[in-house]
């Protein structure tokens, strides 16, 4: 059950950018509102980020009357009746009262209309259709408020029909359950996206990925992936097998999306590809997995865990990698970490892992002529290093020069 915040929608109609867009689009026997998630999120008193408008008006109409009024209008997708006003405070996306004419399940053909109910009857869910007039009078053709009061989220209309006009609304389905919804799913949605689950195949790996890593930070993330796993979607969505536990330890510790995408789904090294390449992860994601997986074969390896093994594991795999995969793996049995382990953990991945101290040049400086030998002194000298846990101090250092000075001249 969510309690509604009767301020919300006067808080919305009062913020600037739409104060004054309403302002500039006014105009005799046309209506523009605030449709949709900006207004959800006004009811549940959550700022909403992104602010949509629907409007009678056409496109051509919207720029028009924008740039009478001073507002930069940028035609991001005029075709489809979507203009962007930027005013000094945010942009805002304008969109024209819409009709589906056909759709295939990934594309609709839409004309423009005048009618806001009929406009809601094609949006996906009853809560997502709700819109709010200039005069702050909420508009709810559909029962999305009583959806909204109750943590229920419901396709509009049949359920199978929804979905076969754009398969990704399975995927916002179980976004939206997440974020909104309250212990069960709506029966009849649920039903229809395990039937319809071929559909998935269908979709934009990227159309995916964006759902997909927005679920996986929603607050009901935990249980949404178990339904998703106990109902044969989440292979679908991921080329494989979940780890919910180490989801739910993720989620506990508040770590990023591709961190949480780790936890659920990569379990060793070959993970990495598979889903760098099914969900079209962006470099830095996949670098995040990768280094998941190598820190934890290297943590899985370990029976116990020291301080000195918490340095040598941040070194190799990063500290703030090593933190994160002992939070995701707590509780499991290997590895045992002692506490000043744990300790050592948290503050390296505060202040960073430790450095090697030596480089080239100090080989040099002693004497060593460039080439092979100065690598093969480094590498003797760090493998040192880090079987001793990474000392910093200086006498360290002194020792560890005078053995790489060595291994550089046998």
């Amino acid at each position: 059950m969510h309690r509604l915040d009767p301020s919300g929608p006067a808080a919305l109609l009062a913020r600037p950018g739409v104060r004054t867009a309403l302002a500039a689009l006014d105009a005799p026997g046309e209506e523009t509102r605030p449709v949709g998630g900006c207004v959800r999120d006004a009811l549940l008193g959550s700022p909403a980020s992104d602010i949509d408008l629907a409007t009678t008006l056409r496109p051509e109409a919207v720029m028009e009357r924008a740039r009478a009024a001073g507002l930069k209008a940028v035609p991001t997708g005029i075709e489809h009746g979507t203009v962007t006003l930027v005013t000094a405070h945010e942009p805002l996306e304008v969109t024209t009262l819409r009709e589906d004419v056909e759709t295939d399940g990934r594309h609709a053909v839409v004309r423009f209309g005048g009618d806001f109910a009929q406009d809601a009857a094609r949006r996906d869910f009853t809560i997502n259709a709700l819109s709010l007039g200039a005069d702050g009078r909420l508009h709810d053709t559909v029962g999305g408020l009583d959806d909204l009061r109750a943590g229920r989220v419901r396709f509009i209309g049949e359920a199978a029909t929804r979905i076969r006009e754009d398969a990704l609304r399975i995927l916002r389905f179980f976004r939206f359950h997440a974020r909104f919804g309250g212990d069960t799913p709506d029966a009849g949605a649920l039903t229809a996206c395990i039937a319809a689950r071929d559909a998935l195949g269908g979709l934009s790996r990227e159309r995916v990925r964006a759902e997909f890593l927005k679920l996986l930070l929603a607050p009901g993330c935990v249980p949404v992936a178990a339904l998703l796993a106990g109902t044969g979607l989440l292979p679908r969505i991921t080329g494989g097998v979940g780890e919910v536990g180490r989801l739910a330890r993720s989620a506990a510790a508040g770590q990023d999306a591709p961190m949480r995408l780790a936890a659920l789904c990569v379990h060793a090294g070959h993970d990495e590809p598979r889903l760098r390449e099914g969900l079209r992860l962006s470099k830095a994601e996949a670098a995040d997995l990768a280094a998941y997986a190598g820190a934890l074969a290297a943590l899985h390896s370990r029976a116990t865990l020291q301080v000195g093994d918490i340095r040598a594991l941040a070194a190799r795999h990063g500290a703030r990698t090593i933190a994160a995969t002992l939070a995701i793996l707590e509780g499991e049995p290997r590895p045992q970490p002692e506490p000043d382990a744990l300790a050592e953990a948290a503050r390296l991945a505060t202040v960073g892992e430790p450095v090697f101290p030596l480089a080239g040049g100090d080989l040099v400086a002693a004497g060593i002529p460039a080439g092979r030998a100065i690598g093969a002194g480094l590498a003797a000298a760090k493998a040192e290093w880090l079987a001793r846990g990474c000392p910093e101090d200086a006498a360290a250092r002194a020792a560890l020069l005078k053995q790489a000075i060595a291994a550089a001249t046998r």
